[in-house]
Order: structure tokens, then sequence, then C-alpha cells
């Protein structure tokens, strides 16, 4: 063994001996083995199809709502878009003309809105199945896919006008400490709760709610710290190089503020797999393979099954290579129940 080699095999014997570090390397690690990567630019791709039918809708149905209010719409365009400080300003003034027309837009925001959205909400879904390594045969329906995008569709709408209020008032700017304290608190509240709804209607029914607490509160925590983020740079920085970057910039800064809040968002996620089913510490080299890795791999094995008489094997061999150790799924203890031998994980000796 090399010096090299020798470093690497301290480094992770100092990282698999330190709960909190090994905790940390095993969600990183973990995000790499279900290829977060991908599925967050999966969720950009549909999430940047999502927004401008998602604003137009939202703005046109207000304008109908309260007779063309030019103030209430404003309002409600400000909250709105918010949720993306770096770029806010810019998206408001690229929808303007496409609502002028209220029937046309509110036809083309719907249509928009039911196509954009349900590409990205699904694709949630799918990045939740794929996170809690759920076996293929076990995953929703179309009809519960659809079902499940609708009432996540009407779960944003309602949290949204809240969020994005309490959002602007504590944004940077010459407002009383006590007040932008508590609409800082309210928007970590109601930032965790979209994030808790979220999780629960994106992932699989047989994850239950408790385990989803922790990522929700980290994301919502992140979220909202990126709001904020966003807003003071906006405030000390941008202000006056909008025009100097043009559409590019407005293009180039949406699809980085969806795709980091995407990266957030399954990062969250993953602490939850990883807490819920104690997947640390996982080795940084092998042999040999720790317990969380033999799970993690087990996990990725069972998740292939798209049949239920389908049946998989799963098994690594000792040290010795003489006998194989069987490992069954996490997925009962993930979902709250006792964990059993799995008819999909067994093996034959």
């Amino acid at each position: 063994m090399n010096a090299l080699q020798r470093t690497v095999h301290t480094v992770d014997r100092f990282q698999q001996s330190r709960r909190p570090v090994a905790f940390v390397f095993g969600v990183v690690k973990k995000f790499g083995d279900d290829r977060c990567g991908s599925l967050a630019a999966q969720l950009t791709y549909y999430g940047f199809l999502s927004i401008f039918p998602l604003l137009l809708l939202l703005i046109t149905v207000v304008g109908l709502a309260t007779g063309g209010s030019a103030s209430a719409t404003h309002r409600v365009e400000t909250s709105a878009l918010s949720q993306f400080p770096v770029v806010g300003q810019q998206l408001g003034s690229n929808i303007h003309e496409l609502h002028q027309r209220s029937g046309v837009g509110l036809a083309i925001g719907i249509i928009g809105l039911i196509w954009g959205s349900q590409g990205a909400i699904q694709s949630g879904q799918y990045a939740m199945a794929e996170v809690w390594n759920i076996p293929n045969v076990d995953r929703p329906n179309y009809l519960s896919k659809l079902l499940r995008t609708l009432a996540m569709m009407g779960v944003l709408g309602v949290f949204l006008l809240a969020s994005t209020a309490l959002a602007g008032v504590a944004t940077v700017g010459n407002r009383p400490g006590l007040q932008v304290v508590g609409a800082v608190v309210l928007s970590l509240i109601l930032n965790a709760g979209i994030y808790l709804v979220a999780f629960r209607l994106l992932t699989p029914r047989q994850i239950g709610w408790r385990p989803l607490v922790p990522g929700a509160l980290l994301g919502g925590a992140g979220w909202t710290l990126l709001q904020y983020i966003g807003g003071a740079l906006v405030e000390h920085s941008l202000r006056n190089s909008s025009q100097v970057y043009g559409f590019f910039a407005v293009v180039l800064g949406l699809l980085a503020w969806i795709f980091l809040g995407a990266q957030l968002t399954l990062y969250a996620a993953e602490v939850n797999v990883v807490r819920a089913r104690r997947l640390w510490p996982r080795s940084l080299v092998q042999p040999p393979l720790t317990t969380a890795d033999e799970q993690v791999l087990t996990d990725s094995v069972v998740q292939a099954k798209s049949r239920p008489e389908q049946a998989l094997e799963v098994g690594f061999e000792t040290e010795e290579g003489e006998s194989i150790r069987k490992v069954s799924p996490s997925l009962a203890a993930s979902a709250g129940e006792e964990q059993k031998p799995s008819r999909a994980a067994t093996t034959r000796e």
C-alpha cells in the first residue's frame, strides 16, 4: 500500500468513525448512487417549461377575478416573482405582453400549465421513487400520478401567494426589524410546510409521513435562504446590470436558479432516506463494504423488479468467498413497518 492509498484509508476510517461526518458522506454518496444530478436536470427542464404558463395563468386569473385591477394584479405578480429574486424582474417585464387579452391568455395559460406543470410534477414523482428505491412494480399507475399532479398543483397555488408575500416583506429594505424577523420565521414555517406536503404528494404511499419531516425542514430552510440571498443580491448588485446581460442572462439565470432548487430538493429527500434507513457509514474505498453499502446495493437491485411474479436474489460473498450473506430490502423499514425477509431479496444457499 503506497502513501496515497494509506492516506485515503485513513480518511475513510476517520469519516466512518465520526457520526455527523459519516451521515453527510452517506447523503452525498446516495445522491450520486441515485444519479440525482440527472434527475435534477430533468426537473430543471420541465420546471423551466412550466414557469411562464404558471405565471401567465396566475396573473390572468387574478386579473379576471379583480375586474382587471392593475394594482391587485401588480401585487400578486410581485409576490409570485419574488420566488425568483435573481431574475424575477426580468420575468415580469417579459410576461406583461402575454396577458393583455385575458381570454386568449387564460386559454394559453391553462393549456401550457397542464402540459408543462404535469411534466414537472410527474418528474418529481419519478425522482422521489428513484431516491427511495421503490420497486417498479409498486410505483403509482398513471391515474394515481395524474391525481397527485392535480393535487400538487392545487397545493402550490394555495401556498404560493402566502409564502411569496412574506418573502417580499423580509427582503432587504427599510422595514422594522421585528417585522422582518416575523416574516422570516413565518416564511420558514410555510416553506417547510410546502416541502412536507410536496414530499407527501410526490413520494409513493409506501413511505409514511414521519420519515419526510427532516428533509422538509432542511428544504424549507434552504429555500428560504436562497430567496433572501437572491433578494439581497438583486438589491445591491444586479439592479443596474440586467440590461447589460439582456435576454440570455434571464434564461441562464432562471435555469441556474431552478437547477439549484432541484438539487436542494433532492438532497433534502436523500436526507430523509439515509436517516430513515440508517444508510451510514458508507465506505470511501472498497473492499470491505459496510452494512450500509450492502443495503444500498440491495435496494438498487430490488428497485428493478417489474412484475409481481418476478423474484430477485441479492447476496454478498464473505471475505473468505465461501458463503453468501443475504440482505433484505429496506423498504419495509422505511415505511415505518417491522423489516422482514422479502421474497424479492432471498438467497438460495
